[in-house]
């Protein structure tokens, strides 16, 4: 017999998910961005969706965007505000314990002249919201913080963090992929301006 114990990292579909996208596979595959009826019927199941994960986060419609997964989500993110605020800073903070879809996009970003802090955590995984208080400068443009650990479950203050971001002026991120239907989320309260998120990790 063979047991599976990395249900963090992704796991089989809900029978009721896979009923419910079985007709977008066999009936209704129409491109939702075009315009005949059959792609019509598809945008209003996409819009339905959009509008049940910005309910989730406490979200509006129009911030909610589709990619290929969490990882793609982190990269964006990342990508988007390093590009689009790199006349501001390229000052960057993280921890050390991010998800690799974190840590090598910063990677990345420093190989084109980001700097990028690498804030360490204590023995239960737990950063210093202090520490990453102190280390937001002039030129920092974004803080990214993992909400809940995909290896040994910590959950970061992120209200605590979103609330010194937001008092700094800097964007937060979190990536939310092991958060998102575990434990509550409100994007609004916790002054979460990017999140990340995935449905393959079972709820």
């Amino acid at each position: 017999m063979e047991y599976y114990f990395d249900n963090a990292a992704t796991t089989q579909v809900r029978p009721e998910v896979l009923e419910a996208m079985l007709p977008y596979f066999t009936q209704s595959y129409g491109n939702p961005s075009s315009i005949y009826k059959i792609a019509q019927q598809n945008k209003k199941a996409v819009d339905t969706a959009r509008k049940q994960i910005a309910d989730a986060i406490n979200s509006r419609t129009e911030e909610i965007y589709f990619t290929a997964g969490g990882s793609e989500s982190d990269n964006w993110a990342l990508k988007g505000i390093a590009d689009s605020m790199s006349a501001k800073g390229k000052h960057i903070i993280t921890t050390a314990i991010e998800h690799h879809a974190i840590l090598h996009t910063c990677e990345y970003l420093e190989t084109k002249g980001y700097e990028v802090t690498y804030l360490p955590v204590n023995e239960v995984g737990l950063v210093s919201v202090e520490e990453l208080k102190n280390a937001i400068r002039s030129d920092t443009i974004l803080v990214s913080v993992m909400f809940a650990n995909n290896e040994i479950g910590t959950i970061q203050p992120i209200a605590e963090i979103g609330a010194v971001c937001r008092e700094k002026g800097v964007i937060f991120h979190t990536d939310a992929v092991q958060a998102v239907a575990h434990v509550p989320v409100d994007v609004e309260a916790m002054n979460i301006d990017m999140l990340s998120m995935s449905g393959n990790v079972r709820s």
